[in-house]
């Protein structure tokens, strides 16, 4: 298999499948090269890695974070999971559209998420490790959320009644923002 980037029609958004080399041993791929990346457009420092763990019909998100922004890259360790993109940004010609991807441990594909998109995603495994890379450090003031379930976004989730954080639960809609 070999390096390969998708581009999304939500601008900015790549799904990424790295080269994943397998033996009689096992599986080797590079998770992130700096130089490869930034040949594809990444060219942000990643300052913190995050790493979540959650069970099934768990929705985390939709998330974002207030100036200064915060992009993401973003894959699954171990299960799966339905990954939600949402283009946040005034004046984006896809302001409020969404795409979905099904991330796994078995399909090794990554998102990259650009500053202006709100993030979430559900597990549809028993279990599912997400780790994501991101360009600013943790602030709780800083981070938002929009409600999961936002009819003016129309997210088709795989679920109707996840498992959510309190937090998550009184998220606001874009509308309100």
């Amino acid at each position: 298999m070999t390096f390969k980037v998708e581009k999304s029609d939500l601008k900015g958004v790549l799904l990424i499948q790295p080269a994943v080399h397998t033996d009689s041993r096992g599986r080797f791929f590079e998770s992130f090269q700096k130089k490869r990346y930034k040949e594809i457009g990444i060219e942000e420092e990643f300052v913190q890695d995050n790493h979540s763990i959650s069970q099934k019909n768990t929705i985390r998100g939709l998330h974002y974070r207030v100036a200064p922004g915060q992009s993401k890259l973003v894959r699954v360790i171990r299960g799966e999971v339905f990954d939600v993109v949402v283009d946040i940004r005034k004046g984006s010609p896809t302001f409020g559209q969404w795409r979905g991807y099904t991330l796994s441990d078995t399909n090794y594909l990554q998102i990259y998420i650009p500053v202006g998109f709100a993030h979430g995603f559900c597990v549809l495994s028993e279990t599912a490790e997400f780790l994501y890379k991101v360009s600013e450090y943790y602030s709780a003031e800083k981070e938002k959320g929009i409600m999961w379930n936002d009819q003016d976004i129309g997210i088709d989730w795989p679920i109707s009644n996840p498992v959510l954080s309190e937090k998550d639960k009184t998220n606001l809609t874009l509308k309100d923002l």
